[in-house]
């Protein structure tokens, strides 16, 4: 049985980017910026910046090049795909993993829902959901916090 499934939340790096193939078919590429923290050993905070390709096809790329922009968070869900091409400047073969985006949300971000220049979705359209998610942290659980 094979499984491929991601889920992903992060800000967009640059503005996405809608091109149309020479069949006629829309495909929008973007990057996300994921931001994990955990504290290490002797207590001090660390971060890491992972920066992940998606790209997403017909409607759900035209929807998302249509209304978020560069800095806005996305909820992103979708499989991871291989794709290989030859360098043309080295001739070696090269290859790169991304998220293929199935579905989205656009994500509420608070203070800063005005930034970035992007429009949010228009209102009343039954399809786009805002869930307004919360940054929590890496710190071990306490069993004992648990009620059952």
């Amino acid at each position: 049985m094979a499984f491929n499934k991601v889920i992903l939340l992060g800000n967009l790096t640059a503005d996405p980017e809608l091109r149309t193939t020479p069949n006629g078919q829309n495909v929008t590429s973007f990057s996300l910026a994921i931001n994990r923290t955990w504290n290490s050993a002797n207590g001090e905070r660390q971060e890491e910046t992972s920066f992940i390709n998606c790209t997403a096809w017909g409607k759900t790329g035209e929807t998302i090049a249509k209304y978020v922009s560069r800095g806005r968070q996305l909820l992103v869900s979708g499989r991871l795909q291989q794709r290989t091409w030859q360098d043309k400047d080295t001739g070696k073969n090269r290859s790169a993993i991304d998220v293929v985006v199935e579905e989205f949300s656009f994500v509420s971000d608070g203070n800063r829902s005005g930034e970035g220049g992007s429009s949010s979705a228009p209102r009343g359209s039954s399809s786009v959901k805002e869930p307004i998610v919360e940054d929590i942290s890496d710190d071990p659980i306490d069993l004992s916090d648990i009620p059952f």
